[in-house]
């Protein structure tokens, strides 16, 4: 298993979950563990937060998941 390199997390990069949905935009990094998703893509104008964790790979532009939308979507943390 790799390291993830957290410098390779760009702002405005596509976060996508493992069933290929973008489920949003990195924001920034919040604190040390967590990757804060635009509110600008969100239906409600919220931010989200979901945890350094849950991503696989970085690759390019995006931050790819191990979690499909609806398992994002059920447990990211609404800020």
């Amino acid at each position: 298993m790799t390291t993830l390199n957290t410098s390779d997390i760009k702002e405005h990069a596509s976060v996508i979950a493992s069933d290929g949905t973008q489920v949003g935009k990195v924001d920034h990094l919040e604190g040390q563990d967590n990757i804060k998703l635009t509110r600008s893509d969100d239906e409600n104008n919220e931010h989200h937060l979901i945890p350094l964790s849950w991503v696989s790979e970085v690759k390019d532009d995006q931050v790819v998941l191990n979690k499909t939308a609806d398992e994002v979507r059920a447990q990211w943390t609404t800020k």
